[in-house]
């Protein structure tokens, strides 16, 4: 790995991760809710937009250091699988089994949809 890539990847997650933290403290004060649906817009918004740089990449029109920057960078430190586990067993813990499905299935549905549809927004640019 290069440097530049390498200083890619540095700067997309020093922007992804208080992008991150931002919306999610964003959409949690203002949602009243069990669900985590802060994680759960950032983890949809990010795969929306990693199925877009993947359709880009495809067609040629992202080189390696941006793609580093934006895909591995930003949408590395951007998306949250940890949050996403952490607070779905907090679910559970708290015997909230309904909510805690919700969360699984609804994140694993509309992740696939958001990256397949970013995707074939990539692939149309």
């Amino acid at each position: 790995m290069t440097l530049s890539l390498t200083l890619a990847v540095a700067l997309g997650g020093f922007i992804g991760a208080p992008a991150r933290f931002l919306l999610d403290r964003a959409i949690s004060g203002r949602i009243e809710s069990d669900l985590p649906w802060g994680t759960f817009v950032v983890n949809m918004s990010g795969s929306l937009l990693l199925g877009i740089l993947t359709g880009l990449d495809l067609n040629g029109h992202l080189g390696p250091v941006s793609g580093a920057l934006a895909a591995t960078g930003f949408c590395g430190a951007y998306t949250t699988f940890s949050t996403f586990t952490f607070e779905t067993m907090r679910l559970v813990e708290e015997g909230d089994y309904l909510e805690a499905a919700y969360n699984v299935l609804g994140s694993i549905a509309f992740g696939l949809m958001a990256a397949a549809a970013g995707l074939a927004l990539g692939l149309f640019l």
